[in-house]
Formats: C-alpha cells, sequence, structure tokens
C-alpha cells in the first residue's frame, strides 16, 4: 500500500489538485505494481493513501508540486525504480497536463497491518 504526500504551492488551482487526486492512485497502483503486490485494477479503500499539503511560509520548494511516493521495498520494484518513476511522471503529465512537478520515490523496508 502506497503512501503518497503532494505537496503544492498555494497558486495551484484546485482543478489541477482535483485532477491529480482522481489520477494518482491507478497511476501510482501501476508504478509499483510487482509479483508481490499485484495491481488488479480493483482499488479498494487504503489501497492508497494520498494526503494534499499546501506549502507554508516556511517551506522551501522549487517546484509548484512534488510527489512523495512511499511504498514497500521489493527487490523487485528496487532495481527498475529509476523507470518506474520516469513512466509515472509521463503518465500523470498525460492525464493531468501539469509540467512542472517532481516524484520522489522510496521504498523503505517496512510492515503494513490494516483492520479489515
Amino acid at each position: 500500500m502506497p503512501l503518497v504526500e503532494v505537496v503544492h504551492a498555494p497558486d495551484v488551482p484546485e482543478s489541477v489538485l482535483r485532477k491529480l487526486s482522481e489520477a494518482l492512485p491507478h497511476l501510482i497502483s501501476l508504478a509499483v505494481e510487482c509479483p508481490e503486490e499485484p495491481y488488479d485494477g480493483d482499488l479498494q479503500p487504503g489501497d492508497v493513501e494520498i494526503r494534499f499539503r499546501a506549502l507554508g511560509p516556511l517551506d522551501r520548494c522549487g517546484l509548484p508540486v512534488v510527489i512523495e511516493i512511499r511504498s514497500k521495498y521489493f527487490e523487485s520494484r528496487a532495481g527498475n525504480r529509476q523507470e518506474r518513476v520516469d513512466l509515472l511522471h509521463e503518465r500523470i503529465e498525460s492525464a493531468t497536463g501539469l509540467a512542472d512537478f517532481g516524484i520522489y520515490l522510496s521504498l523503505p523496508v517496512a510492515a503494513w497491518a490494516q483492520t479489515e
């Protein structure tokens, strides 16, 4: 289950943020799909957690939008993580029209549990 934080400048239009909110769960699921956590296209609540946060007055960021993705480490994910994030960038740009943004993909060793 990826945890996603979208940090954005206050002047990013809400319409763009809504497009991101709609597109990111599927696109991120495709980007981190692996044999250990296959993606069947049927997202359920809790499959992808996304939080949006506007930059504050003391934050420093060189891009209007930065998408940080944390998803559990699997060797099958880590081996081609740069290709995964490059393709995800292209897909997000195509789906939303957003052009000036960055993506940070982190694959920590982690565990997850949730209530069914």
